[in-house]
């Protein structure tokens, strides 16, 4: 219900819940605006009646643009980030209109999910196509598939808590995929060849932080679930 749309004080405290217990108004003055700044997003949303599916749904196509427009020539990297800019967006966004509404599902949380994995492909696949070796873009996306995926199932067995806060999270996902892009457009300005090494480059950096990432994840999963036991 629109009249039940909760301030952020409210929100907070429910996103917290939602998110292992980490108060977001306790966060880096980095993190606390962006997530303020996608609570007050999601409430105008909320106030226009827009559904929090409606912004994943429109997350995904954003991602999908990514590809077709990366490999325009001239500033089609430039073009791919600024579209992986506005997909990070709506992949915030969606989750603020969910809670700020009261509109927090299990299945929402299923389709955000998904939502999430596709677009990382779709980001990777533009990675692919503007140079980058397939065998690296394949370890990027496997590894950062298995870092969701072991944390899924540490909750499944009992992990009560998100576990570690790596340096393979989704955020630095983003981050890879927009610099990255913006990098080799620019690069790509100076000298049409470098693209390609510069995208590898890239994809070498997502590569080496998942696994790290990964192996953080592994370190804390089995201390929670021995110490738990």
């Amino acid at each position: 219900m629109v009249g039940s749309q909760l301030n952020w004080d409210e929100y907070a405290t429910a996103w917290a819940r939602l998110h292992g217990g980490f108060d977001p108004r306790a966060a880096a003055p980095v993190v606390r605006a962006w997530l303020r700044f996608a609570y007050h997003f999601g409430y105008v949303l909320g106030r226009l009646r827009v559904t929090p599916t409606a912004v994943t749904v429109a997350g995904v196509l954003l991602c999908l643009c990514v590809p077709l427009f990366a490999v325009r020539p001239v500033n089609g990297p430039v073009i791919g980030a600024l579209f992986v800019l506005a997909a990070s967006v709506a992949d915030s966004v969606d989750g603020a209109v969910a809670v700020a509404t009261n509109r927090t599902t299990r299945l929402g949380y299923v389709y955000d999910s998904v939502a999430d994995r596709l677009g990382e492909v779709a980001w990777l696949a533009a990675f692919w196509l503007l140079g980058a070796p397939g065998a690296l873009v394949v370890a990027a996306g496997g590894l950062s598939w298995l870092h969701e995926y072991v944390r899924a199932r540490a909750v499944s067995a009992g992990m009560r808590e998100i576990g570690a806060v790596t340096v393979g999270e989704r955020p630095t996902r983003v981050c890879v995929a927009l610099v990255g892009l913006l990098l080799a457009g620019l690069a790509g300005l100076i000298d049409p060849d470098l693209t390609a090494g510069t995208i590898t480059m890239a994809t070498a950096v997502w590569v080496l932080l998942a696994g790290f990432g990964l192996g953080q994840l592994f370190s804390t999963v089995r201390r929670a679930l021995v110490n738990a036991a």
